[in-house]
């Protein structure tokens, strides 16, 4: 009987221009996952609804500003849109890499299907000079 044990996280690396998280396991496998794709699919209850998932819009130029340890299992991510509620374990960040395209394809459905968007909301704040 074997186990299904997941690797642990080796090595994250932030890249920031490219809105991508390089995610490196102790198997010795290597995935991308972009910010987008771990914002929408974060871990939070805020995301998952308490078991009716929340389908988490507008989320293409989101980045990442901080990443903290927690213990030996997770990080936090911080997110510029001001999210930091998910705790991205191990087990959570390698089941995202390895099925980002399903994942990804399933969000894109959603997307459609709720006539929703991808793209950044226009701020329209107005900033009145004296």
């Amino acid at each position: 009987m074997t186990q299904d044990i997941t690797p642990n996280v080796e090595s994250l690396k932030l890249k920031r221009k490219s809105r991508q998280l390089e995610v490196q396991f102790d198997n010795g496998e290597t995935f991308q996952l972009s910010c987008e794709m771990l914002r929408v699919y974060s871990p939070s209850a805020e995301v998952h609804g308490h078991g009716n998932p929340v389908l988490v819009t507008h989320k293409k130029n989101v980045n990442i500003t901080a990443i903290e340890p927690v213990g030996n299992y997770a990080v936090k991510i911080v997110f510029d849109d001001g999210h930091d509620t998910g705790l991205f374990s191990w087990k959570v960040l390698y089941d995202l890499a390895t099925h980002q395209l399903d994942l990804w394809e399933k969000y894109l459905a959603r997307l459609r299907a709720a006539k929703a968007s991808r793209e950044p909301l226009i701020d329209m704040t107005v900033k009145y000079h004296k």
